[in-house]
């Protein structure tokens, strides 16, 4: 078992991983805490990033792409001319019924990184 996730650090510094149990809504609210920007909607995990243009959103949305794959989890995209709302839940737990599982935290933190280095460049 791996150590339990005290810190955005600790969101950073992991990669997804098979999930099969989904998260109680306690640990689902602490794990919140730790990802600024991010709220709970109809049991995902959602944040709406703004760009100053398509260019930019298209970007951000092309590196998100990337970064999913890598870990191999993927998020629903709603994408406009200036924003894109991610959307993270993991279909794998509850039996196939979804929900939330620390693989959401994981790439919402990065997810978030992503989109802070992206947008102090000019």
């Amino acid at each position: 078992m791996s150590t339990p996730i005290a810190t955005a650090a600790d969101l950073l510094n992991r990669n997804c991983r098979p999930a099969r149990d989904a998260l109680d809504a306690a640990e689902a609210a602490r794990l919140l805490a730790l990802v600024p920007g991010w709220s709970l909607e109809d049991g995902k995990l959602v944040r709406t990033f703004g760009f100053n243009n398509y260019y930019r959103t298209m970007a951000f949305v092309n590196a998100l792409a990337y970064l999913s794959h890598a870990e191999d989890h993927h998020p629903e995209m709603t994408v406009t001319y200036k924003t894109c709302v991610v959307r993270y839940d993991t279909h794998s737990v509850n039996n196939g019924q979804g929900g939330l599982s620390d693989n959401d935290f994981i790439c919402a933190a990065k997810a978030g990184v992503l989109f802070h280095s992206a947008a102090v460049k000019a």
